[in-house]
């Protein structure tokens, strides 16, 4: 038998399994395990002189499992046979070999590659091979360890064995779908990772031949590629990434083997071929690798691939997947390239400085690409992330500096990457920042020393509350311990101290006689300046930039004002409750705009996020989301798809009470956080 898949199963699941054999062997009224089913494919009539192979498309994991359990027990057997039929030479002959047959056939199981090998090791009792099955070797050495801490007593281990019963399903190639019947038989159960289902998607359908050739030469290299556990953890969210990149779609993270089936059948996508999918799969997968699992080749590259990866931006890699193949195919020059990845990092960590909301990141990152100017590159990618707005925006060089003078910069996370950043621009020689610790100049503990208080002046407590934490009062050491809470001018000038200190971080920290609330600020602000140079702002001509600026469609430029809406008119009934309503809505969130157009008043943050229709009797408000997504127990919202209305959206709300504002409110709350997290609705 050969299954699908790689081997998958944990030493959780191996450790039931051996609990419930045992159970089962010591229960005299215990007839029969049922352990599952075996699904697998026939090709015609199977004869015992012809042995032709059957492939498993469910069950793999027990039959791994239980031969992994087997060949352990034949070890400790010896000569013995404490039940009838449980000899180490019946079980061998049994179920793990055909002791008739040569090559391949010669063995029950077989697996797929790295698996493949180490399983065929171990029933043959030879060293295990030196690339060999992490996940097979663990678990059989777990069985094994088991099986001799019973000593003698293998009694009860083989009576459950002989207890085991599964369900035999076989199925014809030539009569049924296994792919179909491979999902329903996983829809329940230990789930399986998203690229179990894809890899099995693609092979199943294929002739054996076809289906070798396509995973040995395409699917094998880039599980070897990804290494045996990264692609259990990695493969699943680089499929992810590549689907985005095709169809310019995020799909659901439960939800990419589906994606992944909608896109494979694709007119364009089907005509090509299984073939040219798979090798296209493969060539993204390297490029991921060389991104996020650290195989870039090119030095600069890889610092760059590893300070996105220290910042933890996992959204951007649609985006740089997109780079990295116009890169390979020599669209993108090497240089801009490099420029580029630089580009996303200030933009990400210039965000995180400024508390910018993360939500919109992933539609950011996932539709960039579509704005570019591949002749223009990376002219088009500045200019395109420099117009960015509202929860999008790139912050400027004033405000990145007063955030980072001002914030917690100790408690943000990945603070060894900011100082690392900041130690080595400009250095050739690299610091390791990893061999430093992270010193507080004005010490932590708030029972200051006197020499503490002094210098900090009559408001020492203030002072060490609201400074102490923040970059003006951070550097880094090799000497914490010895630091301690110790004056400022012994930690200056003491043997190993800042005096003597090799870091760039350290230097302006000696010109100083005493430390206060001046000093951290004047310090403050010097590695503010230094952070714009590391972290720089696109420089794009303001009529460059002008020529990228979306042209307005619509109404144009707004011209309109509350004078042009009669039912908002000063002492109508409606414009008490507009202007209360409109208060609320301001204030929802600092970058809700509002802009009134000649028939409705529109309020946005990345696109319309509610729009009001002044009525004689009602405000009208169009929220921009599918009315499905709305949760409204009063019942307030309609459905108006597909219905032509002044406004955006599909969910139509009717206001005519103070009362109802809150409420009102907060389902345009609704429509806002949809909007920041899963992407913008259309606007007029």
């Amino acid at each position: 038998m050969t299954p699908v898949g790689t081997y998958s199963w944990t030493e959780k699941e191996c450790a039931q399994l051996w609990a419930d054999v045992i159970r089962a062997g010591q229960n005299d009224d215990t007839n029969a395990h049922f352990i599952g089913s075996v699904v697998y494919i026939e090709k015609g009539i199977y004869q015992v002189s012809s042995q032709s192979p059957l492939l498993v498309i469910d069950g793999q994991q027990r039959l791994t499992t239980v031969t992994l359990l087997l060949e352990s027990l034949c070890r400790h057997l010896g000569d013995r046979e404490p039940l009838e039929g449980f000899s180490a030479k019946k079980l061998r002959n049994y179920y793990l070999l055909n002791p008739l047959e040569d090559g391949d056939k010669a063995f029950k199981l077989l697996l797929t590659q790295t698996d493949r090998d180490t399983l065929i090791s171990l029933v043959q009792q030879r060293p295990l091979p030196q690339e060999h099955s992490v996940r097979v070797q663990q678990n059989f050495d777990l069985f094994d360890q088991k099986v001799q801490g019973l000593g003698s007593d293998l009694e009860v281990l083989c009576r459950g064995l002989s207890k085991l019963m599964i369900v035999d399903v076989a199925l014809s190639r030539e009569q049924d779908n296994p792919q179909l019947i491979f999902e329903s038989m996983n829809s329940t159960g230990r789930e399986l990772s998203q690229a179990d289902l894809i890899r099995n998607y693609v092979l199943m359908g294929l002739e054996p031949h076809h289906q070798t050739e396509l995973y040995k030469h395409h699917w094998r290299p880039m599980e070897l590629e990804f290494g045996q556990e990264s692609y259990g953890t990695y493969f699943d969210a680089f499929m992810r990434h590549y689907l985005t990149v095709k169809t310019g779609e995020i799909p659901n993270v439960r939800a990419v083997y589906e994606a992944f089936k909608s896109y494979s059948r694709r007119k364009d996508v089907a005509e090509a071929g299984v073939d040219t999918l798979v090798k296209d799969v493969q060539c993204y997968a390297g490029y991921y690798c060389a991104m996020a699992l650290g195989k870039e080749g090119d030095h600069a590259l890889k610092e760059g691939f590893q300070d996105l990866r220290d910042l933890r931006v996992d959204v951007a890699y649609p985006l740089l997947l997109e780079l990295y193949h116009d890169y390979a195919q020599e669209v993108l020059p090497r240089e801009d390239f490099l420029r580029a990845l630089r580009l996303i990092e200030s933009y990400v960590f210039r965000r995180a400085i400024c508390a910018i909301p993360t939500n919109s990141l992933n539609k950011t990152f996932a539709t960039l690409g579509r704005s570019l100017k591949k002749d223009r590159y990376l002219e088009s990618l500045e200019a395109n992330l420099l117009l960015l707005p509202s929860y999008r925006r790139f912050p400027n060089d004033e405000e990145f500096r007063r955030e980072l003078q001002t914030r917690d910069m100790y408690h943000l996370p990945r603070r060894s990457y900011w100082l690392r950043r900041l130690e080595n621009h400009g250095r050739k020689e690299r610091v390791f920042v990893d061999e430093y610790t992270i010193e507080h100049i004005m010490p932590q503990n708030p029972n200051l020393s006197e020499e503490w208080q002094h210098n900090l002046g009559p408001e020492w407590e203030r002072v060490h509350a609201a400074k102490l934490h923040t970059i003006g009062n951070l550097t880094l050491t090799g000497y914490n311990s010895e630091y301690s809470d110790k004056s400022f001018s012994q930690k200056r000038d003491m043997p190993g101290g800042f005096r003597h200190s090799p870091l760039h971080l350290n230097r302006g920290i000696v010109a100083v006689d005493h430390w206060g609330e001046e000093q951290i600020e004047a310090r403050a602000a010097e590695l503010s300046r230094l952070a714009v140079a590391v972290w720089p702002l696109p420089d794009v001509e303001a009529s460059l930039l002008d020529a990228y600026r979306p042209k307005r469609t619509g109404y144009g430029p707004s011209r309109y004002g509350l004078e042009d809406h009669p039912h908002l008119s000063p002492g109508r009934p409606m414009r008490r409750l507009f202007d209360a309503l409109r208060s609320e809505l301001l204030a929802l969130d600092p970058n809700i705009g509002e802009e009134i157009l000649k028939l409705y008043i529109a309020y946005k943050a990345e696109t319309n996020v509610v729009d009001i229709v002044p009525q004689a009797s009602r405000l009208r408000l169009s929220l921009n989301m599918p009315f499905p997504e709305l949760l409204d127990p009063r019942g307030m919202a309609k459905d108006v798809t597909n219905l032509g209305r002044w406004g955006n959206g599909d969910v139509e709300v009717g206001l005519t009470t103070m009362d109802d504002i809150p409420y009102v409110v907060g389902l345009v709350r609704q429509s806002l956080e949809r909007q920041l997290s899963n992407g913008t609705s259309d606007a007029d």
